[in-house]
C-alpha cells in the first residue's frame, strides 16, 4: 500500500474509533487514491458495510482497486468473514489493526475448497456451495445473488429459493440424480431455507480428500453454523426436503 494511502487509513481509523472503519482505493489514471465510506453496519463495531450508492460513486471515480477496514483493540489477522468476502469480490483486502497499527493485506485465490470452509452467510453459505459446485464441475456461472441474513424467518418477506430458482435455469423434478439441487427446511424457518448437491452413490470431488462413511446417496451441502462437507441423505433430510430442482444445462 503507497504511503500517501496508508496515512489516509491510518487518519479514517483513528477518526471512526471504536468503530470499524472501511473504505475504498481507487486508481484513477495513474494516481491511486483512498476513498473513505460510511459503515453502514448494524454492529460496525464487529463489521462493517459500505452502502452500495457509496461504492457505485467510488466507481465514478476510477477503477476500485482495494476494500480496506479496521479492526480496532484487534489483530490484522483477518476473519473467516474476511477470507469469504475477498474471494466473493476479487479484490485485494486490507485490513489495519488500530490503535495498534499493524496493516495485513490479502489478496483472493480463485479457488476456495468445496469441503471444511467456515459458514459466512452470504458468501461461503449453503447456496454459494451449490454455486461453486455447479461452476467447477459443469462451468456454469451464476449471479451473485443478495440475501440478508435470517430472510428465511421473515413470513411475509422473499421465499428466495422458490421465487428465483426457475430465472436461474432450474426446473422441478420428483427423484434426483447426482449434480440436483435439493432444497430443504431446516430449523425454525417460514421458508425452504436449505440447500446441498445431490451427489448420488459418488461422494468424491476432484481435488479434494473426501472421507465419508455409510453408503450413500450423499449430499454436499454447507448448514448455518457448521463446514461444509459431505453427508449421507436420508432419514430427517429426506423428510425436510420441499425441492428438487435440475438445472436445464445438467450434464
Amino acid at each position: 500500500m503507497r504511503k500517501h494511502i496508508l496515512a489516509a487509513v491510518q487518519a479514517h481509523a483513528a477518526a471512526e474509533y471504536p468503530r470499524e472503519c472501511c473504505g475504498l482505493v481507487v486508481a484513477v489514471g495513474r494516481k491511486q487514491v483512498y476513498v473513505p465510506c460510511s459503515n453502514t453496519a448494524s454492529d460496525p463495531g464487529e463489521e462493517f458495510r459500505i452502502a452500495p450508492d457509496e461504492y457505485a460513486a467510488a466507481e465514478d471515480q476510477g477503477e476500485v482497486i482495494g476494500i480496506v477496514h479496521s479492526h480496532p483493540d484487534a489483530t490484522s489477522r483477518p476473519s473467516p468473514r474476511d477470507l469469504a468476502m475477498c474471494e466473493a469480490t476479487g479484490l485485494p483486502w486490507h485490513i489495519l489493526s488500530w490503535p495498534e497499527g499493524d496493516l495485513r493485506s490479502i489478496t483472493p485465490t480463485g479457488h476456495t475448497p468445496l469441503l471444511a470452509r467456515p459458514f459466512v452467510h452470504g458468501a461461503w453459505d449453503c447456496w454459494q456451495v451449490c454455486a461453486d459446485w455447479y461452476r467447477r464441475e459443469w462451468g456454469l456461472e451464476f449471479p451473485p445473488y443478495a440475501r440478508e441474513e435470517g430472510w428465511w424467518e421473515q413470513a411475509d418477506g422473499p421465499s428466495l429459493y422458490e421465487q428465483t430458482y426457475e430465472a436461474a435455469g432450474f426446473y422441478q423434478v420428483g427423484q434426483p440424480q447426482r449434480g440436483d439441487m435439493i432444497v430443504m427446511e431446516v430449523g425454525r424457518t417460514s421458508h425452504p431455507n436449505h440447500a446441498g448437491i445431490y451427489l448420488g452413490a459418488d461422494p468424491q470431488l476432484p481435488g479434494e480428500l473426501v472421507q465419508v462413511f455409510g453408503q450413500g446417496p450423499f449430499l454436499l451441502h454447507h448448514l448455518y453454523g457448521r463446514p461444509s462437507e459431505i453427508i449421507v441423505f436420508g432419514g430427517p433430510w429426506l423428510d425436510r426436503t420441499r425441492l428438487v430442482l435440475r438445472h436445464r444445462d445438467a450434464k
